[in-house]
């Protein structure tokens, strides 16, 4: 009899530790950017013809608080400026005047909040977001919706972002004495993945 009563206190007892344990169980989750996988292109216009450039250094850091429910933390991601490549050397050089890459070096997004999360089903979510973009001396607090995924234990976000660069302090740039101009909007088109 005296077993029985100590085996129910020793239950009883496990399952209080269990309740207060559990919340410290369920801990965020910490996922880096995979540079490798991830990709990001800026598009935009020019009186010659449309252009694009491509964002060979990436970083960041997602964390997650419920895998299940898409819940976000905390998300960054930086661009190394100069790490945005067109292929050709001269608008290359245009970019980086335009972006002043002497002085800031990178390209910067720090997520702010989650307005609202909608299932898409099984592991996949839209998430409509505000977050702080920096570009230059600029940094703009702007709306971005994007689709999580969760699969593999890998988070991957894919959206895009239409901007204009004088929103950024950006002149666009223009080539031989001004006859081609670049068009003020831009779209940034990403597929991040998480690891």
């Amino acid at each position: 009899m005296n077993n029985l009563i100590i085996d129910d206190k020793l239950k009883i007892i496990g399952l209080i530790a269990l309740i207060f344990l559990l919340p410290n169980l369920i801990q965020a989750q910490e996922f880096s950017l995979n540079n490798q996988e991830s990709t990001l292109a800026v598009y935009g216009t020019s009186s010659l013809h449309d252009w694009h450039v491509t964002a060979e250094n990436k970083s960041g850091k997602l964390i997650c608080t419920n895998l299940e429910t898409g819940e976000l933390k905390s998300c960054s991601f930086k661009v190394l400026a100069e790490s945005l490549k067109s292929g050709k050397g001269a608008m290359d050089k245009n970019t980086y005047k335009a972006l002043k890459t002497d002085k800031y070096k990178a390209i910067t997004y720090e997520l702010v909040e989650v307005k609202e999360i909608i299932n898409q089903g099984p592991g996949k979510f839209l998430l409509k977001s505000v977050g702080n973009l920096t570009i230059t001396d600029a940094k703009k607090l702007i709306p971005i919706d994007f689709v999580l995924h969760v699969e593999n234990n890998k988070i991957t976000l894919k959206g895009e972002k239409a901007i204009k660069m004088t929103d950024y302090n950006i002149d666009p740039p223009k080539a031989l004495f001004g006859t081609i101009t670049t068009g003020n909007d831009l779209t940034i088109k990403f597929t991040s993945i998480y690891k």
